[in-house]
């Protein structure tokens, strides 16, 4: 049966390596914005370093796993006003281990009552494959050797990655956009030459003080598109004293999350999210998990600056 499992889920997850790159899908978007817009380097004002780890659809031989660690500071350039970052990326799926190293800058400048970042990020993108293809016995299924495009051994390819962005911070709002894979990476597996598609995402959000000072209500959505399909989150989060959070997130036809966090130490952060699966594949798993770990810190004085409203600033 497992091995059963492991087929269906190598025809479900790879298929992105024919047709090209589903990036990560992360329950903690709000908190995780510089991995998928440039134009946030350097936007909080802080040094800013983030770990997280997303093990999806636990049970399920050969499911997504992802690990990524990203960090951005501002400074000045020419006495221009800017961010740098820089990412790291691993994530496994199926027969795939793909590794991103990328680094960021964006150009930031006030704006109305706000500040805007454009962010350009440039890097290199490893894909692996190690296929282990199982046809079952009596089966009329053809054998990897017998379709020069399936690859029967390891492969593995490096190509540059380049992705971009536009950022707005208001006072009680933000909004992005952004293009990963802006040049569309060409990938050559043995015979078989394919292109990692164009991610395109939108992001927003609102915080809204309630009535009791203590207490911030803050909603946001999430929107990814890589060409052929539309994915839509949207999330509904309560801030408590600017130290310990919670909320709920909704993932179209995909799946309900659950999140919570806590500041532990000055600039020091944890959270966890879990989530329930709403489509088929509820069926082979247990839901997913994600943890993420940040620290923030002012670099001219060396400790973190909590003045900051905006639980994006995780």
């Amino acid at each position: 049966m497992k091995k059963v499992r492991t087929v269906i889920l190598a025809i479900i997850i790879p298929v992105s390596v024919v047709l090209g790159q589903q990036d990560p899908v992360m329950s903690y978007y709000m908190f995780n914005t510089q991995t998928y817009n440039p134009a946030y380097s350097g936007m909080t004002g802080m040094v800013t370093a983030t770990a997280l780890t997303r093990q999806q659809w636990v049970g399920f031989p050969g499911a997504p796993s992802t690990m990524l660690f990203n960090v951005n500071t501002p400074f000045s350039l020419f006495g221009l006003r800017s961010g740098a970052g820089l990412l790291v990326e691993a994530d496994k799926y199926g027969f795939s281990n793909d590794i991103e190293l990328s680094l960021s800058y964006s150009y930031l400048f006030s704006l109305g009552s706000g500040t805007l970042g454009a962010g350009i990020s440039a890097g290199i993108l490893n894909k692996t494959l190690a296929p282990e293809w199982f046809i079952p016995s009596g089966s009329s299924h053809t054998p990897p050797s017998g379709d020069p495009l399936i690859p029967e051994n390891d492969e593995s390819f490096l190509a540059p990655d380049i992705s971009a962005g536009i950022y707005y911070q208001g006072l009680n709002y933000y909004a992005g956009i952004s293009v990963t894979h802006l040049n569309q990476p060409k990938i050559k597996y043995s015979e078989t030459a394919t292109y990692v598609s164009r991610e395109y995402y939108l992001t927003a959000g609102y915080y809204f003080q309630l009535p009791n000072p203590s207490l911030e209500l803050i909603p946001s959505v999430f929107i990814v598109n890589d060409g052929a399909a539309t994915q839509y989150l949207a999330t509904g989060m309560v801030r408590y004293n600017k130290k310990i959070w919670g909320g709920v997130s909704y993932r179209i036809s995909d799946a309900i999350t659950g999140f919570a966090g806590v500041e532990l130490y000055n600039g020091l952060k944890i959270g966890y999210g879990y989530d329930f699966p709403i489509s088929e594949i509820r069926r082979g798993t247990s839901g997913s998990h994600e943890f993420v770990v940040s620290y923030s810190f002012d670099l001219g004085l060396g400790r973190s600056v909590t003045k900051y409203k905006s639980i994006r600033f995780l």
